[in-house]
C-alpha cells in the first residue's frame, strides 16, 4: 500500500493475544464469552503494566484516577460555592461569604495543579494540588471559613459596618491580583518553579530574571499573601485577617530568607545583582 506521494506505507502493527477461540460457532456459549473476555483484559493488563509506570496507578505519586477525582471534587465544589454564594447574595443573606471563600480555595488549587502540569510537567504530582499543604494550613482556612459563618449568621449588622461594598469590592481585587500574579509567575517560571525549596541545584535550573520576575523577586509568593488577605478582607473576618497577616508575613520571611541563601550560592554574584535591583513587595521583607 502506498501514500499519496507514492512512497510505502508501513503496515500498522496488531496486538494479538494467546487466545484460542472454537471454530464451531455452535459451540459458543456464555460462559466461554466471560472466560474469552477475562482473558482479554488480563493480557491488556499486563501489558499496560510493562508499558506504564506504577506511578500512574491507583495509590501512585501521580495516579491517574486521583488526579480526576480531585480535579472533579475542585471543579464541582468551587462551582457549586460561586452559584450558591450568587443566590445567597442575591436573596440579601450574608452567608454568601463562606461559599464564595469556598469557590475561590478551590480555584486557587485547581490551578496550582493544572498550571504545573502544563508548564512545568516534570514536576506534576498529585502533591501539586496543594491541599495537603501542612496542618497549619487548613487550620487556618478552616477557622476562617468558622469565623465567616458566625459573623455572617449571628452579628450580620456589626459585619455590615465594618465590611461595606467597598471594602469588599477591595478584597476582591486583592484576590484577583494576587491569584494572577502568582499563576502567571508558575507559567513564566516553567520548570524553574518548584513548590518546595530547593537546597541543590537541578541541571537546566536557570535564573528567570525576565516578565514578572524583572519587577518581583518573589512574585508566587507575592500572589499567595496577598490573595490570602483579600479573601479575608472579603468575608469581613477580623480576628483571621490579623492571623493571616501575621503568620504569613513570618513565614515569607523565613521562608525568602533561606531560599535566597541557596540562589546566591546557585547563581553568585548575579543573583545579588538580581536582588539588588528588585523588590519583594511585602510590607518589611
Amino acid at each position: 500500500m502506498a501514500n499519496q506521494n507514492g512512497t510505502p506505507t508501513p503496515p500498522r502493527p496488531e496486538i494479538s493475544f494467546p487466545i484460542h477461540r472454537p471454530a464451531d460457532k455452535g459451540a459458543w456459549t456464555p460462559e466461554l464469552d466471560a472466560k474469552v473476555r477475562a482473558q482479554e483484559a488480563s493480557s491488556i493488563q499486563f501489558r499496560a503494566h510493562n508499558v506504564i509506570s506504577r506511578a500512574f496507578w491507583p495509590g501512585g505519586d501521580r495516579s491517574l484516577a486521583g488526579i480526576a477525582i480531585r480535579a472533579f471534587l475542585l471543579g464541582g465544589c468551587g462551582a457549586l460555592g460561586f452559584v450558591s454564594s450568587i443566590v445567597l447574595a442575591y436573596y440579601e443573606s450574608r452567608l454568601w461569604r463562606p461559599l464564595f471563600f469556598v469557590g475561590t480555595l478551590c480555584v486557587f488549587h485547581f490551578l496550582e495543579f493544572w498550571i504545573t502540569a502544563e508548564y512545568n510537567t516534570p514536576s506534576a504530582f498529585i502533591s501539586s494540588f496543594l491541599l495537603t499543604n501542612g496542618t497549619r494550613y487548613r487550620q487556618a482556612h478552616t477557622i476562617a471559613f468558622i469565623e465567616a459563618c458566625l459573623t455572617s449568621y449571628f452579628l450580620p449588622s456589626w459585619q455590615a459596618r465594618v465590611n461595606p461594598p467597598p471594602i469588599v469590592a477591595l478584597g476582591i481585587i486583592m484576590i484577583a491580583v494576587g491569584q494572577t500574579v502568582r499563576s502567571c509567575a508558575m507559567v513564566q517560571a516553567g520548570t524553574n518553579f518548584n513548590h518546595q525549596v530547593q537546597s541543590k541545584k537541578n541541571e537546566g535550573h536557570e535564573l528567570v530574571t525576565t516578565g514578572l520576575y524583572a519587577y518581583f523577586r518573589h512574585p508566587s509568593y507575592f500572589g499567595f499573601f496577598w490573595w490570602g488577605l483579600g479573601t479575608q478582607v472579603v468575608l469581613g473576618n477580623t480576628v483571621s485577617l490579623i492571623g493571616y497577616a501575621g503568620v504569613l508575613w513570618y513565614f515569607f520571611k523565613t521562608r525568602i530568607s533561606h531560599e535566597e541563601k541557596h540562589l546566591i550560592e546557585f547563581f553568585g554574584n548575579d543573583y545579588k545583582a538580581y536582588k539588588a535591583r528588585t523588590r519583594v513587595w511585602i510590607p518589611f521583607i
